[in-house]
């Protein structure tokens, strides 16, 4: 059995302790069995071996050969460019992934660092790092519990366990049994690492300790949830591997088809430069094969979706995560701040005798039983709000009064009116509590509390200002209106008053034949626009699911309310969950959108099955029990105002703490994510037309139209800002009606690939025809000309990049500033080659001028004309 479901002293029998404690020998000893009571800190990887890390995908290993050819060819600035992109590259990769190791850090420090425990019988102050099972340890307000144990004294000992529970109310503890299984927030003898005391006293017997408590068992959970890659991540590592291969035959190939020429060519031929000409070919078909910035550019175009991010409340931890979020399917989110506002607010009231509420704004309109109604609840009540609004107190109070000065009944002003001469605080045994006040000159008792105990004390119930005899008719309707409200899911709270006709001190027995004024009802309302954000995401084709540590009630309510729970739809609680298994969980998954009263070990459960079902996943979360789901799930989202733990497991913290941020946040990814399609489709554009060039003039034995050095040029200068400035594109216009795409997609889908093939085609044929008329006149004007057309194409290709479907004036011309501009700065780039004493180092012959380059230009521009008449026809792309 577990300790929560034993008697106190059979708990003590099973650790071998008593309630005076141990000795200190007994507890050295245990101590070398145990160990410290503390989290143990996993082994990280040497930065070397990150650094190494970056250099395992195929396309930095191709670029890295070819650096390396290049080197030993003497090509020393062509290497010199790719080794520095290549380090950038490292050096972001290794940054990034420092900065995400903090999680079991943030945990370790939350560890308590002192306890007060029973030692030798006596009390004495030590390391919580000494703790042992079996030591009793005493808790008053304001400690942090150092580790996990079952209760043995309470007296109003009140806990809040929000860090394991994701609740925020405070939680009454006791010392009896709790029969059958119960959730850990429903185990309400035991007390666990890291939560804090916030009311009265008590002590415990320690259970566990280090990595077997609750806490130490998130942090194992933690190190064993797995990191996921992004589903772009995935395609363009799965897409370098081929990409790498085929590279690697093309290669092959052309310095086979050239070296055959060498062979069987005219025998004076000089065979070591011929063979090394066919090399360098083959070395220009990688370097124009390979987009060297593209690793950049992806990740400068996730940095500027980080900006936008930021405007939205949404802030990013990691870069990548931008990306993840366009392709999310499940928004598994939290209930309490995120769906909901996070205050208790009274939403209903109710006095015998009225079928409704009847408060309105002028108090002195209020019938007789309103206006008790209101003063029970304002003056029976601890909490306060001071003048910078800041609001003290149990939430439940707080509710109640901020209700009041809502009614613009000043609850300041009641109290002054009607001082607290006495009162018999709450505790868990009564559910009660008890103040004295002077009202209309006669010494009054006043009582709220749970709505069974008050009615139950009740020997009177005030009706249209009249105190009447309590009748089965009069408690019916009290009870169907109790019932009514916990149907809603709404907290009731019942109040009452009594007439003293003493002066003496106030005991428990003058709790008794009081008269009912009435009920209020509250809840922790949804946010307003959260009702619009479900609909929106249930359009773009996510499925929203709550997972919440509240009960399935309330839980329930809430998600009926806001839209989330649908007709056909079921609830669950974390103890149900358990008895599923992986199959019966996968067949009820998708009609599952709520689960209550749930364990770290139920969120992981939940990410993995959605993960299952190939569904990219997204989860929020504020408290240490998040953590692991947080780092399990594609995306973890941590609210702003949650724990270190939650935040650093996290790739992106919400700072408003709102579900409606995450839907936001969403069609910011998808744009980011249709944006880096639209740079990567440019790139491969561009350099599959110099791939046509070079493979024609190949089979009609032309001149090689490029050399590295252009190549590298346009790859790394030219084309980047372009690809840069298209990260900047508006949303397009459908971003949010369209399904999730599938983790299964290549990266070239959704009439990508067409595209680029289209386009690769249109400058591959104006190069080619641009050399054709540069061999007229020689074979270095026709390199001059080939590489003037495809610089001024690839530039020019920016504009029909913009979308696959909408021409450039569809999407509107000039609304995207800084195509515009990278377009001007790549011709000014362009205009550099060709400035004497540059243009020798990029092959272009003193006698290219003005007629050669308006040839060119013509050409490059006829050919992305074609493009833009391509998104016409019908062939051009998959239209969503």
């Amino acid at each position: 059995m577990e300790s929560y479901q034993q008697p106190v002293q059979d708990v003590l029998q099973d650790l071998t302790t008593s309630a005076q404690g141990l000795t200190s020998a007994e507890a050295q000893q245990r101590l070398q069995t145990h160990g410290y009571n503390e989290l143990k800190e996993a082994d990280r990887d040497p930065v070397w071996k990150l650094i190494l890390e970056t250099f395992k995908d195929p396309m930095v290993i191709v670029l890295l050969l070819a650096a390396v050819v290049q080197l030993a060819l003497g090509e020393v600035i062509e290497a010199v460019i790719i080794f520095a992109v290549l380090v950038l590259n490292a050096v972001v990769g290794v940054v990034q992934t420092k900065k995400a190791e903090g999680a079991l850090d943030a945990l370790r420090q939350m560890s308590a660092p002192s306890a007060k425990v029973l030692r030798d019988g006596v009390k004495q102050t030590l390391a919580a790092r000494e703790l042992v099972p079996g030591d009793v340890v005493a808790l008053e307000a304001g400690d942090f519990v150092a580790a996990d144990g079952r209760i043995l004294e309470s007296s109003s000992l009140r806990v809040n366990e929000g860090m394991l529970t994701g609740e925020s109310e405070p939680v009454e503890k006791h010392t009896e049994p709790i029969p059958g299984e119960s959730a850990l927030g429903d185990r309400k003898n035991m007390v666990y690492s890291g939560a804090l005391v916030v009311y009265g006293r008590g002590n415990f017997v320690v259970t566990a300790t280090a990595e077997k408590t609750e806490i130490g068992k998130i942090a194992g959970l933690l190190a064993s949830a797995e990191a996921k890659q992004t589903p772009l991540q995935r395609k363009l590592a799965a897409f370098s591997k081929k990409l790498g291969w085929v590279i690697l035959a093309l290669c092959i190939l052309i310095f086979g088809v050239e070296a055959f020429r060498v062979w069987t060519g005219v025998e004076t031929e000089d065979m070591t430069g011929a063979l090394l000409k066919a090399f360098m070919f083959a070395v220009a078909v990688a370097v124009a094969a390979i987009p060297e910035a593209l690793s950049s550019i992806v990740t400068i175009v996730l940095a500027v979706g980080t900006h936008k991010m930021a405007r939205r409340h949404a802030i990013i931890r990691k870069l990548p995560a931008v990306e993840t979020l366009g392709s999310t399917s499940v928004i598994c989110t939290d209930k309490t701040g995120t769906l909901t506002q996070n205050k208790m607010t009274v939403v209903d009231s109710y006095v015998p005798g009225r079928s409704e509420e009847q408060y309105t704004e002028d108090p002195e309109q209020w019938s007789v039983s309103e206006r008790w109604l209101m003063q029970v609840a304002v003056l029976c009540n601890d909490a306060h709000i001071n003048q910078d609004g800041a609001e003290l107190g149990d939430p439940t109070e707080v509710a109640l009064i901020a209700y009041s000065n809502s009614k613009k009944q000043p609850y300041a002003k009641l109290r002054r009116e009607f001082p607290r001469q006495a009162e018999l605080p709450f505790d868990s045994d009564r559910k009660l509590m008890s103040t004295v006040h002077t009202i209309d000159e006669q010494r009054m008792l006043l009582t709220k509390g749970g709505p069974d105990v008050v009615l139950a004390r009740c020997s009177h119930v005030l009706v249209d200002g009249e105190e009447k005899p309590v009748t089965p008719e009069l408690l019916e309707g009290i009870r169907q209106q109790i019932e009514e409200f916990s149907d809603r899911a709404l907290r009731v709270l019942a109040f009452g008053y009594k007439p003293l006709f003493t002066s003496g001190t106030i005991t428990f027995e003058d709790e008794k034949d009081l008269v009912l004024v009435g009920l209020k009802a509250m809840i922790d309302p949804p946010r307003e626009e959260v009702f619009d954000s479900i609909e929106e995401a249930r359009k773009a084709g996510i499925k929203s699911v709550m997972i919440t540590g509240d009960h399935k009630t309330t839980a329930q309510a809430i998600a009926r309310q806001i839209g989330l729970m649908e007709e056909q739809d079921i609830a669950l609680t974390g103890q149900e969950l358990d008895d599923l298994s992986e199959e019966e969980l996968d067949q009820k998954l998708e009609r599952i959108s709520v689960y209550a009263r749930v364990s770290p070990e139920n969120k992981i459960r939940i990410v993995r099955a959605w993960q299952r079902k190939g569904k990219v996943t997204a989860m929020t979360g504020d408290g240490v029990n998040d953590a692991p789901a947080l780092k399990q799930a594609d995306i973890g989202v941590a609210m702003g105002s949650g724990t270190d733990v939650a935040k650093d497991a996290s790739a992106m913290i919400l700072t408003d703490d709102n579900f409606v941020s995450i839907v936001s946040a969403v069609a910011v990814g998808r744009t980011v994510f249709d944006n880096i399609k639209k740079a990567i489709a440019y790139l491969f554009a561009g350099n599959l037309g110099a791939i046509i060039a070079i493979l024609f003039a190949l089979a009609l034995d032309w001149v090689n139209p490029f050399n590295p050095i252009q190549l590298l040029f346009i790859n790394l200068l030219n084309d980047s800002l372009p690809a840069i400035a298209l990260g900047m594109e508006k949303a397009e216009p459908n971003v949010m009606r369209r399904k999730p795409r599938d983790i299964n997609e290549g990266i070239f889908a959704g009439g990508m690939m067409k595209s680029v093939i289209a386009r690769g085609v249109l400058i591959g044929a104006a190069v080619i025809v641009s050399q054709w008329l540069g061999l007229q006149q020689s074979p270095e004007m026709s390199i001059a000309m080939a590489f003037t057309t495809l610089i001024l194409a690839r530039t020019l290709q920016t504009f029909a990049a913009r979308s696959n479907t909408q021409t450039a004036i569809g999407a509107g011309f000039f609304e995207n500033k800084y195509v515009l501009g990278a377009v001007l700065l790549c011709f000014g780039l362009y205009g550099l080659t060709v400035l004497p004493g540059v243009r020798e180092i990029f092959s272009i012959p003193a006698d290219f001028g003005w007629d050669e380059w308006k040839v060119a230009a013509g050409l490059a521009a006829a050919a992305v004309t074609l493009m833009e008449v391509w998104k016409l026809t019908p062939w051009a792309s998959d239209k969503k």
